[in-house]
């Protein structure tokens, strides 16, 4: 389940009724941990953590609405299910929490059994290996924070670190995940092409690394009618701002499958579409696991008048800017290099040429 924006609300809740600065979502992400005892220790001292908790579970109780499954997580919860995956879950969530999550979602008959209010699941792992007979070598453990990992190693199993949660690539690559995904779709198709074993051919790394080919992918730095340009933020590009865009599938030229990814990513039809360059992106640092990507950048216009942008699941956030203050942000390197292509310092503004 999609808890983060109730969590960090609820938190923020919390530090309220304390009396210390609120979060923003970013510092959230960025600082909270598990076991959150340590968490609440560093930025709430001095409240007992009895109070803390009570505090919590009224806020997070009333945010409730907000949580919804996970992008991929039916679908990959109906392909274990198909396969006779063994599934279980481990989690800090307060079990009347899971438990309405369980009656929303519809997934109770997809788990063998659940483990819930577990505030150091280093402290439980063993007993639930011990108790439902589980092969460390052949489990496969699925977490989106840096104590997932560290919990899977004390275990000896595997671990999978998926980027549709707390954390982003950089913290978990710290812990040293023997696999990194970008969501359970992408997880799904590993099983499915590796004979149900998804580090077969990773030499713990991603699969997409042992390709001998580049991959091809298209973008577009999008332009609406008044000169502003669209900027998207996602976890695979270490939560940096870039633009939308995707692969070229087999078949397909690059302006149709461009047009195909805008339509997917942003909702937006485009037009007055124009090639600008191709980058080579070998192993980009920002990016999430090793990769080499060909970039085919274009320059395109937002087709008439647009509705708003509705983003999938790939990407966070995103903001309309002027090329100018776009420079500013937190950008890809690649993303960079386009602006600067196609938006050169010393060239005058479209503003200062109307005047």
């Amino acid at each position: 389940m999609d808890d983060l924006p109730a969590v960090w609300k609820a938190t923020c809740r919390v530090f309220e009724r304390a009396g210390v600065a609120t979060l923003s979502l970013d510092d959230f992400r960025a600082h909270f941990e598990l076991p959150f005892i340590r968490f609440y220790e560093s930025h709430v001292p001095g409240v007992p953590i009895e109070q803390l908790e009570a505090w919590f579970h009224e806020a997070f109780s009333a945010e409730q609405d907000s949580v919804k499954p996970l992008a991929h997580a039916p679908q990959f919860l109906e392909f274990c299910r198909s396969k006779g995956l063994r599934c279980f879950v481990l989690s800090a969530i307060h079990p009347k929490h899971f438990a309405l999550h369980l009656s929303k979602s519809g997934f109770a008959p997809y788990f063998e059994a659940t483990y819930t209010g577990i505030w150091d699941k280093r402290e439980e792992i063993h007993q639930l290996i011990t108790r439902h007979g589980i092969d460390p070598a052949q489990t496969l453990y699925i977490g989106d924070m840096e104590h997932d990992v560290e919990t899977a190693h004390h275990a000896a199993i595997p671990a999978c670190a998926v980027l549709t949660g707390f954390k982003g690539p950089e913290a978990l690559k710290q812990t040293n995940p023997e696999l990194l995904v970008e969501h359970l779709g992408e997880l799904q198709t590993l099983l499915e092409n590796t004979c149900m074993d998804p580090l077969a051919e990773t030499n713990h790394a991603s699969h997409a690394a042992q390709s001998p080919f580049p991959i091809p992918t298209v973008g577009a730095l999008i332009h609406d009618q008044v000169g502003n340009v669209l900027m998207v933020r996602t976890h695979k590009w270490s939560d940096k701002w870039g633009i939308p865009g995707g692969k070229i599938q087999r078949g397909e030229a690059s302006e149709e499958a461009l047009r195909r990814e805008i339509m997917e990513e942003t909702g937006l039809a485009i037009e007055n579409i124009a090639w600008v360059m191709v980058q080579d992106a070998i192993n980009p640092p920002e990016f999430y696991r090793k990769a080499h990507f060909l970039l085919l950048n274009y320059t395109a216009q937002c087709a008439g008048d647009q509705p708003g942008v509705q983003l999938n699941e790939e990407a966070q956030a995103y903001c309309w800017v002027t090329p100018q203050e776009a420079k500013k942000m937190d950008l890809n390197q690649a993303t960079r290099r386009l602006l600067e292509t196609t938006h050169p310092a010393n060239k005058p503004s479209k503003e200062a040429t109307h005047a």
